[in-house]
């Protein structure tokens, strides 16, 4: 896996352009106290919302394996970061509101559990430095 991150320096600004290994392309800029342009994402928010596309993922296939009629799954991601450099994420919360049709309350856990746990590679390393924790809720659909 690989990507390039090229500095635009758009008027001496902060943004970066981001190009993927498999071909897409997003921006990441700073807050303007920063010397950003506001542009796009923070850094630190990407990384924070890959771990929670990370996790989703995973939970989706997990579900759909286990045929459960899964047809939604968002997460809510709350973070704290250290308060001195490096400021690592040091509390990371996700909540599942899992969407779907006779959902056995049983297989969700087990889903996020697994992923959490075993699959998810962006939780396994932000494991390291945060304390993690997880809830859920299932709506009928």
């Amino acid at each position: 896996m690989d990507c390039t991150i090229r500095w635009s320096g758009l008027d001496g600004g902060m943004s970066f352009v981001v190009e993927t290994g498999s071909g897409h392309a997003f921006v990441i800029d700073g807050a303007p106290e920063g010397g950003g342009r506001n542009l796009g994402p923070r850094p630190m928010e990407t990384v924070l919302a890959g771990t929670g596309a990370c996790t989703a993922y995973d939970v989706v296939l997990i579900l759909k394996k286990s045929r459960q009629d899964v047809r939604g799954c968002e997460v809510r991601v709350s973070a704290d970061r250290a308060t001195t450099d490096p400021k690592v994420f040091t509390r990371i919360h996700m909540h599942f509101v899992v969407r779907g049709r006779g959902l056995k309350p049983e297989a969700v856990a087990r889903a996020t559990k697994l992923s959490h746990e075993k699959y998810c590679s962006a939780s396994a390393m932000l494991g390291k430095t945060a304390e993690m924790t997880l809830d859920y809720e299932i709506v009928e659909d």
